[in-house]
């Protein structure tokens, strides 16, 4: 048996606007991960058990553009396997699905991971995150490629699409509460109906895109100079600008409120909006605090993290 883990992510700063072409920060959440097991199976074929999703298949019964089914047909492939053995794939995971914490990315880079060393074949970084970003194709449409870089690399990163992966360092470390709303994030729609408004209005929405691209320089500045605590204005202002394009909501909206009454020092939405997570910045020692309010607020559930 061979297995491999794979953490989420959150976006720290520079969703949406990193679609055209502004930088973006995120980090892994090591605090929940997918986890791959692969074992020899007495019954002929790859069989697939996600009891997470409900799926307990044999890889050619799965639709040909199955994320899992193309991941473990990729994966083969990449590594130059023609005859797989018999081999049953479970999967789970403790990250929640259309949340904005990369479950399907992570899902993923495990499978690629666990799949890869299995047949004596282990993928490099680099090769791991061109096959995940693949996949990343099939859940959302148009990806930024930022959820297959942070967790293929497991680290923090600076992303602008096209360029060479920068991870950046961490002065000192900060907290984040995330709170879930419990809603489905609709990545695809929210991504869609931006660009809706871009091809309206394409001068004003680059000036917007500006905007949040000096909000993650300057964000990616404090935390490299050890400066957490101005992270908080910046969440406030990205926050501000992600309402106007239309991708939070009500549930995001009373949750950023709740945080910031319980002593956050900012508060914003994270991912794709309409759902999904938001993330608060907080003195450790507030945390539970903001994590109960948030409870309270009407957020499904909460993870506290620490940025390294």
């Amino acid at each position: 048996m061979t297995s491999a883990s794979a953490p989420g992510k959150i976006i720290l700063f520079g969703e949406h606007a990193v679609v055209y072409g502004r930088p973006a920060l995120a980090v892994p959440v090591m605090q929940v991960h997918a986890d791959v097991e692969i074992s020899d199976s007495r019954r002929a074929g790859i069989w697939v058990d996600a009891p997470d999703i409900s799926l307990h298949a044999e890889l050619s019964a799965l639709p040909p553009t199955h994320p899992l089914a193309t991941t473990i047909r990729n994966t083969l492939r990449a590594a130059g396997v023609t005859n797989p053995p018999s081999l049953k794939i479970r999967v789970t995971s403790t990250i929640p699905v259309a949340s904005g914490l990369g479950s399907g990315a992570a899902v993923s880079v495990a499978i690629i991971r666990a799949l890869s060393s299995l047949v004596n074949h282990p993928l490099s970084d680099e090769e791991v995150n061109v096959l995940a970003y693949e996949i990343e194709k099939l859940h959302h449409g148009t990806p930024s490629g930022i959820d297959n870089t942070v967790i293929t690399y497991a680290k923090p990163v600076y992303f602008v699409r096209g360029q060479p992966i920068q991870t950046f360092s961490v002065a000192r470390a900060f907290t984040i509460v995330i709170g879930d709303t419990g809603r489905a994030a609709p990545t695809k729609e929210s991504v869609g109906d931006v660009r809706k408004l871009w091809e309206v209005d394409k001068s004003r929405w680059e000036a917007v895109f500006d905007k949040v691209g000096k909000i993650v320089l300057d964000a990616r500045k404090a935390i490299e100079s050890g400066m957490w605590e101005r992270l908080g204005a910046l969440m406030d202002s990205n926050h501000a600008l992600l309402q106007e394009m239309t991708v939070s909501s009500l549930e995001l909206d009373r949750l950023v409120l709740a945080a910031k009454a319980a002593g956050a020092r900012g508060a914003k939405l994270s991912g794709g909006g309409r759902g999904g997570n938001m993330i608060a910045l907080v003195k450790p020692e507030d945390a539970e605090k903001v994590a109960s309010a948030l409870l309270s607020a009407g957020a499904r559930h909460t993870i506290v993290t620490t940025v390294h």
